[in-house]
């Protein structure tokens, strides 16, 4: 049977691995214990530094993002107007016309399997992204301080499931909670089975307001969201009113 490159390279890793121990053990056995020692600890704490650099990184990215939308959703202005505009431009936009439309390229991956990442999107692509983005944070968040007026009336709870491995999808959503979950749906085509698969449900209360264009607003952007990185074949997501909800004691 032939061997591709990584499986020949494994092969002799497993052959030299004996070979490369003894001769590592035998060679520190002769070292000093202190200076062992130093070493040990020198690698650990490079370890921990590496991790918080990165991790400082990682929030001061997120800050900077968080900054830029911010700015952008004071540009946009979001009122009842220009969501229902939004709505009626992109309510009914499916992953085949958006293909068509030239927002997806490249033959991105097939619905339930890789996220669909930038090289798969044009530029209009990557733009109608951040939009939707933009939208759904102001949607949930937004208020006054960044320019967004709506009346809410009523409180809602948004609930959505969606795998640990594409959450990061949705990192800008701030003040939620997560849970851990094991997927039950089972693809009939076999493409992109749930079951047992790890998800975090992610849960947010939001304003809605006259009309519940709110709601109808969050599906267009999660559907947008889907379609043009998540690349989920159902992405559940449910809203209920929390005053109608009962706590069972």
């Amino acid at each position: 049977m032939s061997l591709n490159i990584q499986g020949i390279v494994n092969s002799v890793k497993e052959e030299l691995a004996p070979q490369f121990e003894e001769k590592l053990r035998s060679y520190l056995v002769q070292q000093d214990r202190e200076w062992l020692i130093e070493q040990i600890i020198r690698l650990t704490l490079d370890s921990l530094y590496i991790k918080k650099k990165d991790i400082k990184a990682i929030k001061e990215q997120k800050y900077l993002e968080r900054l830029s939308r911010i700015e952008r959703l004071k540009d946009i202005a979001l009122d009842r107007k220009k969501l229902d505009d939004f709505l009626k431009k992109h309510e009914k936009r499916d992953r085949n016309q958006l293909i068509e439309a030239g927002y997806l390229i490249n033959n991105p991956p097939e619905k339930g399997t890789d996220l669909i990442t930038e090289k798969y999107r044009s530029n209009q692509g990557n733009e109608l992204l951040i939009l939707a983005k933009d939208v759904l944070f102001a949607l949930l968040f937004g208020d006054e301080s960044n320019h967004v007026k709506f009346t809410r009336i009523e409180q809602e709870l948004l609930t959505l499931t969606v795998p640990r491995f594409k959450s990061e999808s949705l990192n800008f959503m701030k003040a939620t909670t997560e849970i851990s979950g094991l997927g039950t749906w089972q693809d009939p085509d076999s493409v992109s089975n749930d079951s047992r698969a790890d998800n975090i449900i992610l849960q947010v209360e939001y304003g809605e307001i006259e009309g519940e264009l709110i709601g109808d607003g969050i599906v267009t952007s999660l559907s947008l969201i889907n379609n043009l990185e998540i690349n989920e074949q159902i992405l559940y997501a449910r809203m209920i009113n929390v005053e109608q909800s009962t706590l069972i004691t």
